[in-house]
């Protein structure tokens, strides 16, 4: 069974050919600025034998989420560059959806309500679901005859109880609006606690972990026997963690002050909480980690500042999700920062011995790949997982139709 998994985001998508049985990926790539003049698509064959990146082409031009989808099929069905003869090779289409609300609690086949409803539920997270709508009306008329599935971020965390996902607000508000928080990276969160129990060869239900997906947007998840029971994100991506240019949680009077005193709509203070905040906001340098970490290394008060805003606050997370969980089998970093920080890791780590978790210096340094220990011999587990959103979401779909066939 050959399954194809979409992962899209704001302006780009990722995908992945998966050969399910095989456990294999065929064939992998990303589109990005989409609606640019600048947009492209890179493509990467896998050898079969190694399952390691044996060819890339890339195509320029695409100017739309159709364009791209259309120049995939051209690559995925080349005479030379392509990994199967027909898309009809195809099982499914596994699609990531950033929101799905209270409506969608597992994966579900995509029809012309599912796909209205994915529309619909942009008000919570924008930018992707307006996004991800664009890439399913597409790709339901090019592959017209291929099963499409929806796998969306905020299901993993449907287990989270009643009293740990209202807010403080009238409860007319959620009855009306249904302002509940629902949590995201739930497609990570699932991908990585798997990937640890599988690894430690031990049940996922006699497991209480903590995940750390720290990228661009960050989260932080308690995951008590394979069920989320706790997550950073809120109503929307915005809550929890400083992010790349988003602010994080904050005191709700800060929005109404500021909109006050600068004469703001809400539009524009939603600009700035999301566009101009976090790391970029607060640095003044960029949004990108990196650069923020180098600064701090060279002295740039700013960066610093960031460094150590973003450790006190996974601290406190770490601290308060194991005392939810009544204890804690491991802690998980994952997500661009999460995997290839090792600055960061130490900060969060450091003056952890309460919890028995002491991160080995020399583990932690090392710029390996794949999945590793890097806590100390007689610490609780610290692992980074390297997520593969891509692999949870055809999974999901591959379980969807063998549920229904």
């Amino acid at each position: 069974m050959k399954i194809l998994a979409i992962n899209t985001g704001g302006s780009s998508f990722k995908y992945q050919l998966f050969d399910m049985e095989a456990e294999r990926v065929l064939a992998k790539g990303n589109c990005e600025n989409i609606g640019d003049e600048k947009c492209f698509i890179a493509h990467t064959l896998k050898d079969i034998k190694t399952g390691c990146g044996k060819e890339t082409i890339k195509r320029h031009g695409l100017k739309t989420y159709t364009d791209a989808l259309k120049m995939l099929v051209l690559l995925l069905t080349d005479k030379k560059y392509g990994i199967i003869n027909d898309i009809d090779e195809i099982a499914a289409i596994g699609h990531r959806v950033v929101q799905g609300a209270d409506l969608y609690s597992k994966p579900v086949l995509i029809n012309e309500e599912v796909a209205c409803n994915i529309k619909k539920l942009a008000d919570l997270a924008p930018v992707h679901n307006l996004a991800s709508a664009s890439v399913i009306s597409c790709c339901l008329e090019i592959f017209r005859r291929i099963p499409e599935v929806a796998v969306f971020d905020t299901a993993f965390h449907s287990t989270i109880p009643d009293y740990a996902y209202m807010f403080g607000l009238p409860y007319r508000y959620y009855e009306k609006y249904k302002i509940r928080k629902y949590g995201f990276h739930g497609i990570s969160h699932q991908y990585v606690s798997q990937k640890y129990s599988d690894l430690v060869g031990k049940s996922l239900k006699e497991l209480k972990i903590i995940s750390c997906h720290l990228g661009n947007g960050c989260s932080v998840t308690a995951i008590d026997g394979g069920r989320s029971v706790e997550t950073s994100m809120g109503f929307t991506p915005l809550d929890g963690l400083l992010m790349g240019t988003r602010s994080g949680s904050l005191d709700p009077s800060v929005v109404t002050y500021v909109m006050k005193k600068e004469g703001l709509s809400s539009e524009q203070m939603d600009e700035i909480l999301n566009k101009e905040s976090g790391y970029l906001g607060l640095s003044g340098l960029a949004s990108d980690s990196r650069v923020i970490v180098d600064a701090a290394i060279n002295g740039n008060e700013l960066a610093n500042l960031v460094i150590k805003m973003q450790s006190h606050r996974i601290k406190k997370y770490i601290g308060g999700y194991a005392a939810v969980m009544n204890g804690l089998d491991a802690l998980l970093f994952t997500g661009g920062i999460g995997e290839n920080s090792y600055f960061t890791r130490k900060l969060v780590c450091a003056d952890m011995d309460f919890f028995s978790l002491q991160l080995d210096k020399k583990l932690n340094a090392e710029t390996n790949e794949g999945c590793r220990r890097i806590s100390e011999k007689d610490s609780k587990d610290i692992w980074i997982i390297p997520t593969n959103e891509e692999w949870m979401i055809a999974k999901e779909a591959k379980n969807l139709l063998s549920r229904i066939s």
